[in-house]
């Protein structure tokens, strides 16, 4: 599944190829996505990669070949940026109710919870929509209601004890508190890992280390996806 930008790139690319045969630069593609920078056309192009959609051809200057198109359009993906609301989660979550009297063995049964892909502790990386595979957690690391995973990636919240290849244990919420370790969702497009700081009408995404810079967003471009809850490490 893609996200809006991800459609509009491969679709760009695809159409560019057909008329000419040579892909579109960087400069082409960032102009006609409206981005302001050419890594966000470098995000979007790993991402592609990775889903299998186009692949770079090696040792060739913007030698970019499409493998496949998608077998149809998400609603929303062609007929603008209005009625299209991606998520970082889809299907059914893992999910904890409060403990029954009498229950004591269903009280105490692993609960599945879902790895819906990865997550970025870094870089934010594009809006993940795809589950992977479960996994069971124990009751007692989770809360109430609804909970995912998320795999980490890079190093941004070391200092919170939040290293690479660990499962972010994710209660889904649309709300948090200045301080909350969140999965963000910025500009309906990244999704990445960061402790919130609401700063008067500004929403800041701080790192827990001191090589990233904070992060500051007008309200209307970061959703919130969830609260970290807890970790899960293998060793």
């Amino acid at each position: 599944m893609l996200t809006r930008k991800q459609y509009e790139l491969l679709r760009f690319i695809h159409e560019r190829l057909k008329e000419s045969g040579v892909p579109p630069s960087f400069e082409e593609m960032k102009e006609a996505l409206d981005l302001r920078s050419k890594s966000g056309i470098h995000r979007l192009i790993t991402a592609l990669e990775e889903r299998g959609f186009i692949r770079r051809l090696p040792n060739r200057a913007r030698a970019l070949e499409v493998i496949r198109l998608p077998d149809s359009a998400a609603p929303g993906l062609a007929t603008g940026r209005r009625g299209f609301s991606p998520n970082v989660i889809e299907g059914s979550l893992g999910r904890v109710r409060a403990p029954s009297p009498g229950s004591d063995d269903d009280n105490m049964r692993p609960i599945a919870v879902p790895v819906m892909g990865r997550i970025a502790a870094g870089t934010p990386i594009s809006a993940i929509q795809s589950r992977s595979h479960t996994i069971h957690i124990p009751p007692e690391m989770l809360t109430t209601g609804e909970h995912y995973a998320l795999e980490v990636r890079g190093d941004s919240m070391i200092e919170a004890g939040i290293f690479e290849g660990d499962l972010a244990l994710i209660r889904k919420t649309d709300s948090a508190d200045t301080g909350d370790i969140i999965v963000a969702l910025v500009d309906d497009e990244e999704a990445t890992l960061k402790r919130l700081r609401k700063k008067g009408m500004s929403i800041a995404l701080e790192a827990a280390n001191p090589a990233y810079e904070t992060r500051i967003f007008g309200p209307d471009r970061v959703r919130v996806q969830g609260k970290l809850v807890g970790i899960f490490r293998r060793y």
